[in-house]
């Protein structure tokens, strides 16, 4: 049998903050972690590197700024420059895997919004909440991959 279970860190990238959010111990749901700087003193991908060792993180979910037609865009290229100090902190055979993240950050302040968050109060953690909608996206899409529908009901001949 297949070990279906990951521990996966999830991955808002952004020159002034990035949202980190880690799976749960199943890889079922993705949960906000924390926000760390973008360009502070310390590098981000080293940040990354002492969550990922700490935590015993097998899989990176980055998500990929594309336009919406699928274009690359300007962030993208950035976040590829980023991917890359990734690897050369974790090693080129970390798995890092992109995930388009095309209206994650709409749909996490949305969910804030729901959630009673007013705009002001979102700044600290939108960047997490952004991540785990990336992550999420990639939790569901591997779970639905790993068990696909079963027809309970086969016709009968």
């Amino acid at each position: 049998m297949t070990d279906n279970w990951v521990k996966a860190l999830g991955i808002d990238y952004g020159k002034v903050r990035i949202g980190l959010a880690v799976s749960d111990d199943l890889g079922m749901l993705a949960h906000p972690l924390k926000t760390i700087p973008g360009n502070g003193e310390t590098d981000p991908a080293e940040l990354i590197a002492q969550v990922v060792n700490e935590r015993g993180i097998k899989d990176l979910v980055i998500g990929m700024p594309y336009h919406s037609d699928g274009r690359e865009s300007t962030i993208s290229k950035e976040v590829s420059v980023f991917i890359t100090k990734l690897k050369e902190k974790l090693g080129d055979n970390f798995p890092i895997h992109e995930v388009d993240e095309l209206m994650t950050t709409k749909t996490a302040r949305e969910k804030l919004r729901q959630a009673g968050r007013k705009q002001r109060e979102t700044k600290g953690i939108l960047d997490q909440a952004a991540a785990a909608e990336i992550l999420q996206d990639w939790l569901n899409r591997r779970a639905d991959s790993a068990f696909p529908e079963i027809d309970l009901y086969p016709d009968e001949d």
